[in-house]
């Protein structure tokens, strides 16, 4: 069996549904942004990626994508709607982002959980060379760290979490508390997205386990377990040579005649998820209508929403919600020919969100809780022109890099309508100057900086990065 120095486990691997008639696969761009994040490091050096490959029953066998070796684990529909739909997504994703929905509990599905996390940890042991860096990533795999050390506790072990990780009141609900504490223990590095989440996980160390803890280290047995804080990012180079292409330009001029010229388009693009603030928005610009602050044939509000979790009740209910006040605004408020909300659930490629990023002069991102929120950073690296106002929410973990965008409480329906006032009416100067700063500081905190900050307090010996060189 071929093995990896470089070895990244994820719930998914980053390839296309669909396998084309010749075998090739194609990097798949999740909305969560995961595998946005990760490509440019892997395309740049020889890796292994440890994922499900999105189907029920045997692990099918995938060719190389981009020079990386994919390495598919197997899940059954139980372990689907145990695992996945269960513990990762109807018990901790409601937790960790504040308890937006009432998490709920089965015994069943903690015990898939810890089946397939032992599964993935057992993959991830066959691949990885000796002395190998393992990069574990996000919430559905808290407990491979510590299951991968017990198998092969030469590796060098790295967890990555995406999402917040919440206050000690809210992770104290959880009845399997310490086990997971323990599984992400089972590293070298724990990384999150801000600072306050290492406090948190130290903080839960010390009261859960009774460990020596400060915001920087744990003590584990014998060994220091270090944390800290690691903003993602994306390709920031990347995203402005897609916004400046011709085709995007044009894309971008048709999309704005489509939508009748008016005065000013608000944007949104979010997973249909309830931690996307998505009613609170709605309810929002209703008002402003209905106050005659913003009026239809000025301003139209483009959202769009992709379905995310279909069978999950939740994420059911709240398409449910969104779709009808989507229908009750439009219908109180739209014209003929002229909706007040043009309303998208499909998929867009990177081209086409690109030329939807150039013609919104206002980008809405008020997540109600967002780890990092990897569109609103996006939005910015398209604005080659400095042009556009970003609202941002508090409560998204760019909110403590982006602090020039015009920030919100989207709990606070008055301040987020005030917000979105402040934003449409901006001052240009302003709002260049704003865009500007924004755009310095992802210049220099792109996705390279990102994996070689992260990287390289993995890697002591800085092995790895010579191996990537300036790619990085």
């Amino acid at each position: 069996m071929r093995q990896s120095s470089l070895v990244v486990v994820a719930n998914r691997l980053p390839i296309d549904d669909n396998t084309a008639p010749d075998g090739a696969c194609e990097w798949r761009r999740s909305p969560g942004g995961l595998v946005s994040a990760l490509h440019p490091l892997l395309r740049a050096a020889p890796a292994t990626w440890v994922g499900w490959a999105g189907g029920t029953g045997p692990a099918p066998v995938l060719p190389d994508v981009d020079g990386v070796r994919m390495h598919s684990v197997p899940l059954s529909q139980a372990d689907l709607h145990d695992h996945y739909e269960g513990f990762a997504n109807s018990t901790l994703w409601p937790l960790y982002h504040d308890a937006v929905e009432q998490p709920v509990h089965h015994r069943r599905w903690w015990e898939a959980y810890q089946r397939v996390n032992q599964r993935f940890a057992e993959a991830t042991a066959e691949v990885a060379e000796p002395g190998a860096l393992v990069w574990v990533q996000d919430y559905h795999l808290q407990l491979v760290p510590g299951l991968l050390r017990a198998l092969r506790p030469d590796l060098r072990i790295g967890f990555f979490l995406h999402v917040p990780f919440p206050p000690p009141e809210l992770f104290m609900q959880l009845p399997r508390r310490a086990e997971l504490l323990r599984g992400m223990l089972g590293a070298d590095l724990v990384g999150f997205q801000r600072a306050q989440a290492a406090h948190n996980f130290a903080q839960l160390a010390v009261k859960v386990l009774q460990l020596p803890a400060t915001d920087r280290r744990i003590a584990v047995d014998d060994r220091v377990v270090r944390i800290g804080a690691f903003p993602v990012s994306i390709d920031t180079a990347e995203m402005a040579a897609l916004a400046t292409r011709p085709d995007v330009a044009a894309r971008a001029a048709r999309l704005r005649h489509d939508l009748g010229n008016p005065g000013q388009v608000i944007l949104s693009v979010d997973r249909m998820d309830y931690t996307k603030g998505i009613e609170q928005r709605l309810k929002a610009y209703s008002e402003l209508l209905a106050d005659g602050h913003v009026k239809v044939r000025d301003t139209v509000l483009v959202q769009v929403a992709v379905p995310s979790r279909e069978r999950v009740g939740q994420y059911q209910d709240l398409r449910e919600r969104v779709e009808r006040e989507v229908g009750r605004i439009n219908g109180e408020f739209g014209r003929v020919g002229e909706p007040a909300i043009h309303y998208l659930t499909q998929p867009f490629d990177r081209a086409e969100l690109t030329a939807l990023y150039r013609v919104a002069d206002v980008m809405a991102v008020t997540p109600l809780r967002d780890g990092m929120n990897l569109v609103a950073k996006e939005y910015v690296a398209a604005r080659v022109d400095d042009a556009g106002a970003l609202l941002l929410s508090e409560f998204a973990g760019a909110a403590a890099e982006l602090s020039q965008a015009y920030l919100v409480n989207p709990h606070d329906l008055e301040g987020l309508k005030q917000g979105l006032l402040t934003a449409l009416r901006a001052d240009p100067a302003d709002v260049r100057e704003r865009m500007r700063a924004m755009r310095e500081h992802l210049h220099r905190h792109d996705i390279r900086a990102w994996a070689r900050s992260y990287l390289s307090a993995l890697d002591e010996s800085d092995s790895l990065l010579t191996r990537l060189g300036a790619n990085a």
